[in-house]
């Protein structure tokens, strides 16, 4: 008997870990939603779905949920494609592709505050590194964190600079896995670099472009500490992504009640778009050569 449970002792302080520190914060999100709670005085009393309600008739909500579609529908895009072409020129193993790996790897280990911080300084309307170099020839200087229509291009640079690396890397062990047979076989044939390119490497690269995707798109929904420090999700709510709206609402308001029922409505959110993506992408990922 006891040889049997062995198993589930060495699981067992994993399984309490996630218990912990995953399911219950998410059951008591659940519960703190439908309830009325400051943090100031111990009474919660119960309110049904009104914390939901307010949200839904909310303006606020309605513009943060469009800012991070609209910015995952924009960064998600460029940071896999920009990950795959980069990726696919380090595949080499020398000293350079190594050194340049770690280069762009770098700022996936940097603190984000960080990197918002020098990106701050860098975009910064008098002072910038940018605008010097753009007054330089002529071209003025743009107010990029002061713009609606420009500040949410800046987040989406930073944070495709932030995560490209990591993507790259990913990217790389996935492109190492191809048979040399398969590019052998197609130069035998006569294959340009553009069709071998659509009929080997993306089909057989296309389990990792899942596995990115999946990250990616629940990064873009989670992205807050490059907002909250570069923009506070200004101007105009031009970057108020949800996230940065659930602390505005959470933790500046302290009405926790509103602010768990909108982190319920983004888990729901995610939870649903990885099953969409799993229906229409998932049928086209094959885990074999």
């Amino acid at each position: 008997m006891l040889r049997k449970l062995t198993p589930y002792f060495f699981v067992a302080p994993l399984m309490i870990f996630i218990a912990v520190f995953t399911y219950v914060p998410i059951l008591t999100s659940l519960n703190l939603s439908v309830r009325q709670w400051n943090f100031l005085t111990p009474d919660m009393p119960f309110v049904g779905l009104h914390n939901y309600e307010e949200l839904f008739a909310s303006a606020e909500f309605w513009n943060s949920l469009k800012v991070t579609v609209l910015f995952a529908v924009l960064s998600v895009p460029l940071r896999l494609g920009a990950a795959l072409f980069i990726a696919s020129r380090l595949i080499r193993e020398t000293l350079s592709s190594r050194l340049l790996r770690g280069a762009f790897f770098l700022p996936s280990v940097t603190s984000t505050v960080s990197i918002a911080v020098v990106f701050s300084w860098v975009f910064a309307t008098d002072y910038g590194m940018v605008n010097a170099i753009l007054h330089l020839v002529g071209l003025g200087r743009p107010q990029w964190l002061q713009d609606p229509y420009l500040a949410l291009w800046v987040l989406i640079i930073v944070n495709t600079w932030r995560q490209l690396g990591y993507d790259i890397v990913i990217y790389i062990a996935g492109l190492q896995a191809i048979p040399q047979e398969l590019y052998d076989a197609a130069a035998v044939d006569g294959g340009q670099r553009f069709h071998v390119f659509r009929r080997v490497t993306l089909p057989l690269v296309m389990p990792t472009t899942y596995f990115l995707l999946i990250i990616a798109v629940i990064e873009a929904f989670q992205v807050f500490t490059i907002v909250n420090v570069m923009t506070r999700g200004g101007p105009a709510g031009a970057t108020d992504m949800l996230v940065n709206l659930l602390y505005e609402i959470g933790f500046e308001l302290f009405d926790i009640g509103r602010g768990s029922a909108l982190a319920v409505i983004l888990f729901v959110l995610l939870v649903g778009l990885a099953l969409l993506k799993s229906r229409i992408i998932g049928s086209k990922v094959h885990y074999e050569a």
